[in-house]
């Protein structure tokens, strides 16, 4: 981990190259999986975004990618675990594999949710590439097959993470200063 000039941010937990890195591995392994298979890549916008188009560049297979955007509506900044879809995939999931991109698995309730969602539509499998997974106390159940890293319960930016809508166009994840969300 190291130091960060970039105002906001404390310190970088994941550099440009550690991210490009693992996203290859994780590619190759889906790759790996997956193949002679219809593949359906969906990313939970807007946070995913970026890692959804890294990802699909290192997966050498023929695929299809789609997108969805959910709100999960609660009290405060904590997820309610109650989700709404705001933009839903326009490719039909049934018989096919779908590999949900997932940013970061935080309390994983919305993404509980999600899955729950399209496993109700009769996908072939359903799998979760996140490519952050945080160490938090009482996480939903969640069978993440690809985790790109485990990270601290610490509120990250950069790499298509945001606050207040900056940051994501960040090359690499860092840590938002505390006195950033005060």
């Amino acid at each position: 981990m190291s130091t960060c000039e970039h105002e906001g941010v404390e310190r970088i937990l994941f550099t440009q190259e550690e991210l490009a890195r693992r996203v290859t591995e994780m590619g190759a392994q889906i790759t790996a999986d997956y193949a002679g298979k219809d593949l359906l890549v969906v990313s939970v916008l807007r946070g995913a975004a970026i890692f959804m188009a890294d990802l699909v560049r290192a997966i050498e297979l023929p695929l299809e990618m789609d997108f969805m955007a959910v709100s999960s509506y609660g009290a405060g900044t904590t997820s309610s675990g109650v989700v709404r879809i705001l933009k839903d995939v326009t490719s039909s999931i049934e018989g096919r594999h779908v590999l949900i991109a997932e940013d970061v698995l935080d309390s994983g309730l919305t993404l509980r949710a999600l899955v729950d969602e399209l496993a109700s539509r009769g996908p072939a499998s359903l799998a979760v590439a996140a490519l952050l997974r945080k160490d938090v106390p009482n996480q939903a159940e969640i069978a993440c097959r690809y985790v790109g890293f485990e990270c601290p319960d610490e509120f990250v930016v950069g790499y298509g993470l945001d606050y207040a809508e900056r940051y994501r166009n960040l090359p690499f994840i860092g840590v938002l200063r505390q006195d950033m969300t005060e």
